[in-house]
């Protein structure tokens, strides 16, 4: 009997350990294929962020609904001109999530060494992750919002028009006119910004805490709600953050030329303040619709692509049979 058991325990033991390198190798699968989905998502909703970027950097562009922009945009640039930077914009989100993930994963090796990770925790790794991110990344942020206005029809005529042949022309052409330090404007916002994704996340596994107390698994369309009413809030918060974020990585508008580099936190304050005072606190969000239908249906899409991943690998491990047992 007594041996019996030592040979259940020890099965057990195994099965564990089995089930647990598979997690991993499992979890892989899922960071994978939620990169995928990513750049497919932003591929589909590319002309929402043109047009967002477009009432952000022109101030004298009329805020109007989202496919009035776009229309406005195709009949003057052409029919491509919404997917104008796509290339640019894809390339720095790959080495953006490359960045991030490898930074958190290698910090989180570091720190946890094989112990159970806490909320706080990855809440912590996840910022350093994020400001690392943004350090490093920052350049090609620049870089590709210069080039997806490149070529647009500004109405606003202090706007000095750029000519890059392509990225590398662009990284020569603003180290030689600007200095390399140009190519860092922004930097303080977008480490604003690195909130971010906590407030998205902290919104999203709150109502989905809420939901999970009447049931076992989140459906398709439960998953797109929060995931759309978490990252509604998040993007509504920090919204006017990110409008100063692109006029300064764009940097080719006639103000303050003593500091071309409009990187301090000075700078960030003139620029609200001339934001309010010309337009009123609406000025400070125009776009907002399109970057919300862009960021809240990507989110949503992934947050639906993640659970329905997450739920497919607790299927192919066994784990929903062991819990009923």
């Amino acid at each position: 009997m007594s041996g019996k058991r030592k040979e259940s325990d020890t099965s057990a033991s195994a099965s564990k350990k089995h089930r647990k390198s598979f997690t991993l190798e499992e979890k892989l699968e899922v960071k994978s294929e939620l990169k995928k989905g990513s750049m497919t998502a932003m591929t589909v909703f590319f002309p929402l962020d043109t047009a967002r970027l477009r009432l952000q950097v022109d101030e004298k562009r009329k805020s109007k609904t989202t496919h009035t922009v776009l229309l406005e945009i195709i009949k003057e640039e052409g029919l491509l001109a919404p997917y104008r930077g796509w290339f640019p914009v894809i390339s720095s989100l790959c080495c953006s999530n490359f960045v991030y993930f490898y930074t958190f994963n290698s910090l989180k090796a570091l720190w946890v060494k094989g112990q159970h990770s806490t909320t706080g925790k990855d809440l912590v790794l996840g910022f350093v992750a994020g400001v690392v991110n943004v350090l490093l990344t920052t350049p090609l942020w620049v870089v590709n919002t210069r080039l997806k206005l490149q070529g647009a029809k500004f109405r606003n005529e202090d706007i000095v028009p750029t000519n890059y042949k392509g990225i590398m022309d662009a990284f020569h052409q603003i180290i030689r006119d600007e200095g390399v330090l140009a190519l860092w404007n922004g930097t303080f916002p977008s480490l604003l910004l690195v909130f971010n994704p906590a407030i998205q996340f902290m919104f999203y596994e709150g109502f989905k805490r809420k939901l999970l107390k009447t049931r076992l698994q989140l459906t398709s369309l439960e998953a797109f709600v929060i995931g759309a009413l978490a990252k509604a809030v998040a993007t509504t918060i920090t919204y006017p953050m990110q409008t100063i974020q692109s006029i300064l990585r764009f940097g080719r508008h006639r103000l303050n030329p003593e500091n071309r580099t409009l990187g301090s936190l000075k700078n960030v304050f003139y620029l609200l303040r001339q934001r309010v005072r010309r337009f009123g606190l609406v000025g400070l969000y125009k776009g907002l619709e399109a970057k919300l239908l862009q960021t809240v249906l990507t989110a949503a899409l992934m947050f639906l692509v993640y659970e329905k991943l997450t739920a497919a690998t607790f299927t192919v491990m066994g784990l929903k049979h062991s819990q009923k047992h």
